[in-house]
């Protein structure tokens, strides 16, 4: 990891072992994409209402050009908004409207703010689980008595979401290493972890 390089050989080369898991920065990637995800239009683009939902959203210049980055012409484009829902884009052309779609929301929610403001809660912080390694396949003898951790995290979400819209991994790997370090001296026995939940 780029906070502490050696944060795992401290508990173990857990690959050699058999343990399956992630990075705790990319569990934590994860988790901010599902959140995005679930703040979002919830119908499929494959209906009616999530196509039309999402051609509505995109309807302004910004919108427009990530259709055009996904690779739809702009008579396509004038066409689809033109119609207003009436239209039945191909299952290509969805595909590429549902990207644009998550992209664009994306990059809204950290434009505005309102991803920071959401993790921060008013200064409260949120919870976070931290699911620890699969050891499901791990022999008896090299298994660690881990459990699920459970903290409430303030602070890094500034940093965080700015890491996460740079898409600078190496950042996150070292905010992860901060979230780590406020468990007990067992800490770097979840520098892998299973998953990462936060209650946002």
């Amino acid at each position: 990891m780029a906070g502490s390089p050696d944060l795992w050989s401290r508990w173990g080369q857990w690959q050699k072992t058999d343990a399956r898991g992630m990075k705790g920065g990319e569990a934590l990637i994860h988790e901010l994409n599902r959140i995005v995800h679930t703040s979002g239009i919830t119908s499929p683009v494959t209906t009616h209402r999530g196509l039309t939902a999402r051609l509505r959203y995109l309807d302004s210049p910004a919108g427009r050009a990530e259709l055009t980055a996904q690779g739809v012409s702009p008579r396509t484009i004038r066409t689809w908004m033109k119609a207003k829902g009436k239209t039945s884009p191909t299952t290509a052309s969805r595909d590429r409207i549902d990207a644009a779609y998550w992209h664009r929301r994306r990059e809204n929610l950290i434009r505005s703010g309102w991803l920071v403001k959401h993790l921060d809660n008013s200064g409260h912080g949120r919870r976070m689980e931290i699911y620890p390694v699969d050891q499901t396949h791990v022999d008896t003898q090299y298994r660690r008595d881990l459990t699920t951790r459970t903290i409430t995290v303030r602070y890094i979400w500034d940093d965080l979401v700015k890491a996460w819209a740079d898409k600078n991994s190496n950042t996150v790997d070292e905010i992860w290493d901060d979230v780590i370090s406020d468990l007990d001296s067992d800490y770097n026995a979840y520098a892998y972890v299973s998953s990462v939940g936060i209650s946002a």
